[in-house]
């Protein structure tokens, strides 16, 4: 027979092994994660010049629209889209009789996909939060019933008409930007499949957004389309394709492949920090469901970022040796060179911090005693599912961790595999794809959930023997 006591029980709590239950006992948030640190102040200062980061920084951080609350994050998110469009260029104007053009192909056109993808989410997640007003974005409506079509400064211009039932359906105009790369290289013959094959993933992407990007992509149902060029600013943006003087007179086309490579990086990095700061006023102010969301998109970035590393595979292994080590001369430190980026510290400590908000979330004060109270609440909460938004944020929260370690884990073995085991070398990554769980007391009430639900299957199972 089949043990239909089996939820009383589980509410009742039975006992359960040593072993575990001294998992019960262990203080919240002690011990464990070491710091993490940057790598020596002139070594972090000479890596943000020779990416211009100074610069660019100024470009992420300008504010035009103060009623647009995802300014500060899809700006940045825009600029790395237009700086893959300028690396597409850049790999296929690339003289080497060498390099893996096809490979590179598929790998550019596959980021520009992913970071589309991206962009399109952060817009979704815009209009449900409420950020996304008419009046607030720089749109540009494509709907025309009367009037001469003037020809603005930052677009062009391609027009047709919608059929109507009396046969004068509305005129629409489709807004293109005048300055990015990717309208250009479309009609570049070398760069045309790639291009097309972008802008056709714009237009997958965006057609749950209110508003299309502008760049050159059919827009079938006549959305208003993005100022393109007045929140991306590709002008300005293109005045930093080389490094410094010093650093563009170097003969080696990887420097120009480093320099966009990690350009595309750093910007992500300061949209996800944006995007956290946001993560963390959401929590405060219990919109879990919006909080929750966050963090998945920054889970994602973490991927995202995963995939940018990995390009430094597809590099000439003595070209690139040669570009870090003589021509360059980056000096090894003990601390991994990715820790030379004050940004991706800062998102990797705000990633560790999410923990500190599991009492708020679950509305229980930490015991300085260390006892079960946060346990207690998150098994409360997994089993009754009564606020299921809750358990969205907690899980995604611990999404972020898991796609945080893999990215370390993963930086490790690309710098080994491109510039040799001894580059990777040292404990400043693995302290942290080794560490503990950010999250212990979401870890011990799951696996005391599982160890109920265990003796609750096996009575079940012995009851029908």
């Amino acid at each position: 027979m089949v043990d239909f006591d089996c939820k009383s029980k589980l509410v009742s709590s039975p006992k359960l092994p040593q072993k575990l239950r001294l998992l019960v006992q262990t203080p919240p948030f002690r011990g464990g994660a070491a710091d993490v640190e940057t790598a020596s102040d002139s070594a972090c200062s000479a890596y943000e010049q020779y990416l211009r980061l100074p610069e660019l920084r100024q470009l992420w951080t300008v504010r035009e629209f103060p009623d647009w609350r995802s300014e500060p994050i899809l700006r940045p998110a825009l600029q790395a889209l237009e700086i893959t469009f300028r690396f597409v260029s850049t790999v296929f104007s690339d003289p080497r009789s060498y390099a893996n053009r096809r490979e590179w192909s598929r790998r550019l056109e596959s980021l520009a996909a992913s970071q589309i993808e991206l962009i399109a989410a952060l817009i979704e997640d815009d209009e449900d939060d409420g950020g996304w007003r008419a009046a607030s974005v720089p749109v540009e409506d494509v709907l025309s019933r009367e009037g001469p079509l003037a020809r603005t400064s930052s677009s062009s211009l391609e027009v047709w008409r919608l059929p109507g039932e009396s046969g004068d359906g509305a005129t629409v105009v489709s807004h293109t930007s005048e300055e990015s790369l990717l309208p250009r290289l479309s009609t570049w013959r070398k760069s045309e499949g790639v291009a097309q094959n972008i802008m056709y993933t714009v237009e997958c992407q965006m057609k749950r957004c209110p508003y299309t990007l502008g760049l050159g992509e059919p827009n079938l149902t006549a959305k208003p389309s993005l100022n393109y060029d007045l929140i991306c600013k590709p002008r300005e943006l293109h005045t930093l394709k080389r490094p410094k003087s010093r650093y563009s007179k170097i003969e080696n086309h990887e420097n120009l492949t480093i320099y966009s490579v990690r350009q595309i990086l750093e910007s992500w990095i300061h949209a996800a920090v944006e995007l956290l700061k946001r993560v963390g006023e959401n929590i405060e102010s219990k919109s879990f469901s919006v909080a929750a969301s966050g963090c998945y998109l920054v889970q994602r970035i973490w991927k995202l970022l995963e995939d940018i590393e990995d390009l430094h595979l597809l590099m000439d292994p003595d070209d690139l040796l040669r570009l870090m080590k003589s021509q360059l001369s980056v000096k090894s430190e003990a601390t991994a060179f990715c820790f030379r980026s004050r940004g991706l510290v800062e998102m990797t400590k705000m990633c560790r911090d999410l923990k500190h908000r599991v009492p708020h979330i679950l509305g229980v004060e930490v015991d300085p005693s260390g006892g079960p109270g946060l346990q207690e609440a998150a098994m409360k909460l997994y089993r009754e599912k009564r606020e299921p938004e809750k358990v969205h944020l907690l899980q995604s929260m611990q999404a972020v961790e898991s796609a945080m370690k893999v990215f370390f884990y993963a930086n490790m073995q690309v710098v080994a595999a491109a510039m040799g085991s001894l580059e990777s070398s040292g404990e400043s990554l693995s302290q942290i794809f080794l560490e503990p769980s950010h999250f212990p007391s979401l870890d011990a009430a799951k696996t005391f959930l599982g160890e109920q639900l265990s003796s609750c299957g096996g009575r079940s199972t012995s009851s029908r023997n």
